[in-house]
């Protein structure tokens, strides 16, 4: 008997154009897509500035797409007694009423000369999907900008990177490296970073600058530990930790930021691809590799499984799995600098 062969539906792409967050343009209709905040501001805020450049007396107007009243979006875009430009920012359209739904699919057919309308739609849920699909297929004359989540080392050290080079700000890379490591679980202070040392250091910015500016934070701490740990420095480390703790480190992202770098040594381990390509496939950075590569000597898969280990042992107990959170602490850093049992 003959069968059918099912077919998969092919992926819709985006018939508008696709613009970076670091430089909006005005569209009739700008759809902000994904999760990342920070980068979904600064777009929605290149745009208010590209606007108001063009023309001082922009108005602009605040729509909440969740919480609509009838008739709003039209009332918002309409042109005024002397013509200015109107800028209307739309939040929560992943969370929008029917009547907002319903209201604002038509006005792509009629998109009103003068006004740029933004839709921010951070992808949480499916809600408001016809009208990003008629967007997409070029309804309303639109653009998109797409904020996806920045979520991985690379992801974030890019981030940093771009900061400073649309500043046309030169920093070295143990600079840049050492500023992520300081921010690496919040990247709205990332960015506040990049921008206080942009606004504030003038010329070049070394690592001592980053050190004397950001030293104290708990990442940059933790990631000292770590490394002089897993260098086999045990009295350095133990002093490290001490030091952290009583700068008022907490335990908790102290073995978080030590984890981190055992897994990335273990995604390394056993790979002879050269840098690049690894960190391309790993979605590493080429220096993260060439760590993790250096980190790795002197260590067999038995010790660093062993680590691995004692990490997920000490991420329990500083979670409230132990009372003693410091010598949780302590006998993690042990068993890595002394690549043994603890107690062993």
């Amino acid at each position: 008997m003959a069968t059918t062969a099912r077919r998969t539906p092919a992926k819709t792409r985006s018939a508008i154009p696709q613009l970076s967050w670091r430089a909006p343009q005005p569209a009739p209709i700008v759809l902000i897509s994904g999760p990342e905040e920070v980068c979904a501001e600064r777009a929605t805020a290149g745009l208010r500035e590209y606007l108001r450049a063009e023309d001082p007396s922009l108005e602009v107007s605040d729509v909440r797409a969740d919480d609509y009243a009838a008739g709003t979006l039209l009332g918002v875009t309409a042109p005024s007694l002397f013509g200015e430009p109107r800028l209307v920012r739309v939040s929560g359209v992943e969370k929008c009423s029917d009547t907002f739904l319903t209201e604002a699919v038509s006005y792509l057919s009629h998109p009103q000369e003068g006004a740029t309308v933004v839709l921010r739609h951070t992808g949480a849920s499916v809600r408001g999907k016809k009208l990003l699909d008629a967007i997409r297929a070029g309804e309303g004359g639109g653009v998109e900008i797409a904020c996806p989540a920045i979520k991985r080392d690379s992801d974030r050290f890019d981030f940093a990177a771009g900061e400073f080079s649309t500043a046309r700000k030169r920093i070295a890379p143990a600079a840049l490296r050492t500023l992520v490591s300081a921010f690496a679980d919040d990247l709205t202070e990332l960015a506040a970073a990049c921008q206080q040392l942009i606004s504030d250091v003038p010329g070049d910015i070394g690592e001592q600058t980053v050190e004397r500016y950001y030293g104290g934070r708990v990442e940059t701490s933790a990631f000292t530990v770590a490394d002089t740990a897993i260098a086999g420095r045990y009295g350095d480390a133990l002093i490290a930790l001490r030091h952290a703790l009583s700068s008022g480190a907490d335990p908790v992202p102290l073995v978080a930021a030590i984890a981190s770098k055992l897994r990335t040594m273990a995604r390394v381990a056993g790979h002879r691809e050269s840098s690049g390509a690894l960190a391309a496939r790993l979605g590493l950075k080429d220096w993260q590799v060439d760590r993790a590569r250096r980190d790795l000597v002197g260590w067999s898969d038995a010790t660093l499984g062993m680590a691995i280990q004692a990490a997920a042992r000490a991420d329990v107990d500083v979670k409230g799995g132990s009372r003693d959170s410091v010598f949780a602490l302590e006998r993690l850093i042990t068993v890595i600098a002394t690549k043994a049992p603890f107690g062993g």
